[in-house]
């Protein structure tokens, strides 16, 4: 518990009730919109619905930080540089209400990106999307991060899917990080047990990831 709302703290969606969130030394809160909104990104769960725009038209409100009274050649090329880099181009004329789950989700992280963030984050970007497009959602984040040197911070619930593509994990429990480090590190039976209340067995995939099995819930005596 708590995820989400970190993950609101940080964008100040949401105003913590104690302690700062810090950008390059400087408290988040003390940034303009527009400039925090050309320094962090951020990727909801879903869109709302009857948002009747197009694909193209949805990516190019992330270029709203940077454009003055009109839309500008550069934005343009960079919504289109962006849906090339998605490869998302047979995409960009439709309607964004028509597209499937995976196909919005990867349509609200080009919306980000084309806010040229140093930070992206994401609320559980997988939830309710089956395992193709889990893993196609992961992929294109992996990839853009490593190859534009983002830093990436998602709220996730897949412990596997954590261990499969995060560098570090932090876990957290009513509101508070209990671990944080490499997966292989946080991601242990005893740390499972303790916050999440169920039995594991964790074994090492051939990369050295931790994969997690969950066994049985634990009675309350347990953790």
């Amino acid at each position: 518990t708590g995820k989400t709302t970190l993950i609101k703290c940080i964008d100040t969606i949401l105003k913590p009730y104690g302690g700062c969130i810090m950008l390059d030394g400087k408290e988040v809160r003390e940034f303009d919109k527009r400039e925090l909104a050309r320094r962090i990104g951020y990727v909801p769960q879903s869109a709302p619905k009857g948002f009747p725009a197009t694909v193209f038209d949805t990516i190019l409100l992330g270029r709203r930080p940077y454009i003055g009274w009109k839309v500008t050649e550069r934005d343009i090329d960079k919504v289109l540089e962006i849906v090339e880099l998605l490869r998302i181009e047979e995409l960009s004329l439709r309607p964004f209400d028509e597209l499937s789950g995976g196909e919005r989700q990867k349509v609200l992280i080009a919306r980000a990106l084309a806010q040229d963030p140093e930070v992206l984050l994401l609320d559980e970007p997988t939830s309710n999307l089956d395992i193709k497009h889990q893993l196609e959602v992961m992929e294109v984040i992996k990839r853009i991060t490593k190859d534009h040197g983002i830093l990436a911070i998602m709220a996730i619930h897949d412990l596997n899917l954590a261990s499969r593509y995060a560098d570090r994990v932090a876990m957290m429990y009513r509101g508070r990080i209990e671990a944080v480090g490499p997966p292989e590190e946080v991601l242990t039976p005893e740390n499972i047990r303790s916050v999440y209340g169920v039995e594991v067995e964790v074994v090492n995939t051939n990369g050295g990831r931790p994969y997690i099995m969950p066994v049985r819930p634990c009675t309350q005596h347990e953790y």
